[in-house]
């Protein structure tokens, strides 16, 4: 006998006797897609240019993202946001990012509906939507979605990827990790790597194995159920780290400079018919130094920079072919809606000269061409926290102007493809339909068949305020439905209707031309002279990379122009404007745990993030370390941060120990002059400030490092400068070892401490410890 079903919600349709042989059962109707419903396949990229995709003219081999185009589709015209997690929420949401809350990335919200962070619940996540519609839902890779606040083990779980609708999650829930020492969150709780960077752990690779699990375990027991899958790498955002064969592929391919490269890219664009053919190639942007004005040695470090970015986007590609092949192994790869996209522009964060450690950008502090060049051999591996110099960012966003952060078409226009074999029947062709992330989920529930829930878990929902580009995928000709698109990051602005642009850059077309060093804020009473006199007009209809300012020749469209930015301003909670840049991560924000002077933390428990950790810089503080100890014994007491910045104490040989990484600039250490005696005792380091920080500078607090042993003096360090603002995205605090990346070369991770740990207490009361040893802290001073 057929089983008899019943929608959940609806009355029982059995019938029931005084007893079960006059009785006809039916059970709750399972949840189930349509017959032959689609999987659906986001493949979300990081800081990938316009320039950068073998399809989108680059010399940098993508054979599998190549493949996709070339049995799909390309868009020349698709907008993101600038900004990563900002475009995240738009990508998963179909809402702009302020009405998610999401001005910008979660370590710089701010207390205004636009940008604190919590993107409302009433704004239902794809997931959320395909859920219950009999989808499985797994999230993969970087998050960078949760508030700063709530991704400790403290919680709340409900912004984390398994609360917002995704059964199953591994990857990173900040904006960036270290590629060989990634911070991994496993559904809702931490863990490390299986194997170590010598037995060849790459992040990429592991996320794609990942996902061919998540796949099969599905699959295997239920093949018509389909699944969508959120699959984010943490390629191609700094570190640029990957194996050095993988780099050494692209050597001597960049001497010839990135005009050099722009150049090719251009043509090959053309060619290939990704642009119009009559656009022009931007200017030469006046922030990039000219490549036959850099020395030997600049072009050398330069030059093999690149190497290693190209070598990791060809090896990110290689990873997503993996998961490719593998679904077409299981005969599910036709039936497979694949969008692939980035989410913003290149990015410039490795400053006019590269970066060995992007926390030098986070930090304000300068980079030094003679440091980085000792490391040039290095770049790439596990050492260092790598990112290219801003003339491979201008040329990776070929042919437009800027790049991430800005609003200029180099910051918000991305590479996008669609594949879909049994949905879509043209292949290889390009499509010039103006589109926005926000576009993406109305595009695969117009595709799907299914239309936007009105409630999801209770929660009435928004309006979706994308629309969708379906239509294109049959017809190369149709209009495009998206007609305004406001943008607005950090305080730089732009909006798009009908074929135009108007831009109003900060603090104009490039620091250079403004006398203004990078990253310099937007005072804000500088905001009534922009609008009266900085706006910029671009009929992009026509002048597909913005070369052509005529906002003198078109004044009443210019003014037109302004006027919609506020009305969409007001309309997605925009305002107000906040240019501060990186400032704003210093702002206060709402934390889970009362605000306290002591923090008590335990071995053998989660790191704990850096946005619920102790704020330490720019104070004195004390951390102390209850132990039993026995000749012998040695290891991590506890530790903050990694390669790119932090501090750790330790016992070794016996010795008390201290290290300070200033953004790996400086390395200041301190060593007790008595060892360890047996027994239990308290290891106490204590930061005593002695100036003023020079935050602009890249300086923090200057101070002086204490250690002692039971409350006496041991060993102490002058460190004449400290971080100022931020340890690193990823800075968590771990207690009895060093999880992730190290700290100090001094040890190899994790150098787990093999004594007794009880507990380690965090004091930012101020309070110092009194001590009579003047004479012994001269004497250690002079030393």
């Amino acid at each position: 006998m057929a089983l008899k079903e019943y929608k959940p919600g609806t009355a029982f349709n059995g019938v029931i006797g005084r007893t079960f042989d006059v009785s006809s059962p039916a059970w709750p109707q399972p949840l189930r897609a349509k017959e032959g419903a689609p999987n659906v396949l986001f493949i979300v990229l990081d800081d990938t240019g316009f320039g950068q995709l073998g399809c989108y003219g680059s010399p940098i081999a993508t054979p599998n993202l190549d493949t996709l185009a070339t049995n799909g589709l390309r868009y020349n015209n698709m907008h993101t946001t600038a900004l990563c997690s900002p475009t995240r929420s738009c990508i998963l949401t179909g809402r702009n990012h302020h009405s998610n809350a999401m001005s910008c990335i979660t370590e710089g919200s701010t207390g205004y509906p636009g940008g604190n962070g919590y993107i409302p619940f009433e704004n239902g996540f794809l997931s959320e939507m395909l859920l219950q519609n009999g989808y499985n839902t797994f999230a993969i890779g970087k998050w960078h979605l949760t508030p700063a606040d709530q991704v400790s083990a403290a919680g709340p779980y409900d912004r984390w990827p398994l609360g917002r609708g995704f059964e199953r999650y591994y990857g990173f829930m900040g904006g960036d990790t270290h590629q060989y020492y990634p911070d991994l969150t496993y559904d809702n709780h931490r863990v490390e790597p299986e194997k170590t960077p010598e037995e060849g752990y790459h992040l990429t690779e592991d996320l794609v194995d990942r996902a061919i699990s998540f796949v099969a375990d599905a699959k295997q027991v239920a093949p018509n159920k389909p699944f969508f899958m959120y699959f984010c790498t943490g390629a191609q955002h700094a570190p640029h780290h990957v194996p050095k064969e993988w780099a050494d592929k692209y050597k001597g391919q960049f001497d010839d400079g990135w005009e050099a490269y722009r150049e090719k890219v251009f043509a090959k664009q053309r060619a290939l018919g990704i642009i119009p053919a009559d656009a022009e190639l931007s200017r030469h942007d006046p922030d990039v130094q000219p490549w036959t004005k850099c020395s030997a040695q600049e072009k050398k470090l330069y030059a093999r920079m690149m190497e290693v970015f190209a070598g990791f986007l060809t090896h990110t590609d290689h990873h997503i072919g993996r998961l490719l092949d593998f679904l077409k192994e299981i005969g599910e790869f036709d039936n497979t809606l694949i969008m692939v996209i980035s989410d913003n522009g290149a990015s410039s964060e490795g400053g006019p000269s590269g970066s060995v450690n992007e926390n030098l950008f986070f930090n304000m502090v300068p980079e030094s061409l003679e440091e980085n060049l000792k490391a040039i051999d290095d770049i790439g591996g596990p050492k260092y926290f790598n990112h290219y110099p801003w003339g491979w960012t201008w040329a990776g966003n070929t042919p437009f102007r800027r790049w991430k952060r800005e609003t200029y078409r180099g910051g918000i226009s991305d590479p996008f493809i669609v594949h879909w074999t049994k949905g879509i029947k043209a292949k290889g062709q390009v499509r010039t339909q103006y589109a926005h992330a926000v576009d993406m989920v109305p595009t695969v529930l117009a595709a799907l068949g299914l239309e936007a829930p009105t409630s999801i878990k209770g929660v009435t929902q928004s309006p979706i305020e994308g629309v969708s580009f379906a239509e294109s995928f049959k017809d190369a000709k149709v209009a495009s439905n998206h007609i305004v698109q406001y943008f607005e990051m950090m305080g730089h602005r732009s909006i798009y209707h009908d074929g135009w642009r108007a831009v109003c850059p900060w603090p104009g077309t490039s620091f250079v031309e403004a006398g203004k060093p990078f990253g310099t804020p937007i005072p804000a009473e500088t905001l009534t002279e922009l609008d009266a006199k900085h706006w910029e007009l671009y009929h992009v209809a026509q002048d597909f990379a913005e070369n052509h300012d005529i906002a003198a020749d078109q004044r009443a469209k210019l003014i037109e122009m302004i006027a919609q930015w506020y009305v969409e301003a007001g309309k997605y909670n925009v305002l107000p404007v906040d240019g501060r840049g990186q400032q704003r991560v210093a702002d206060p924000r709402p934390e889970i745990a009362i605000d306290r002077k002591q923090y008590i933390y335990y071995p053998g428990t989660q790191e704990v993030p850096v946005n619920a950790a102790p704020k330490i810089l720019n104070r004195p503080y004390s951390v102390t370390a209850d132990i039993e100890f026995k000749k012998g014994d040695e290891g991590v007491l506890v530790s903050q941060g990694g390669v790119d910045g932090g501090f750790t104490l330790f016992i070794k040989d016996g010795k008390f120990q201290f290290t300070y990484n200033y953004v790996t600039r400086t390395y200041f250490h301190a060593e007790s002059k008595i060892a360890v005696p047996e027994g239990r005792h308290q290891l106490r380091y204590e930061f005593e400030v002695t100036g003023k920080p020079e935050i602009p500078k890249g300086k923090g607090s200057p101070g002086r490092g204490q250690l002692y042993i039971d409350g006496k003096l041991v060993g102490q360090v002058e460190m004449l400068v400290t971080i100022p603002l931020s340890m690193g995205l990823t800075a968590a605090v771990s207690v009895g070892t060093d999880a992730g990346a190290p700290v100090t070369p001094e040890y190899k991770p994790p150098f787990t401490f093999t004594g007794k740990l009880y507990k380690v207490t965090f004091d930012v009361s101020g309070e110092l410890i009194q001590d009579d040893e003047a004479n012994l802290r001269m004497v250690m001073a002079r030393q």
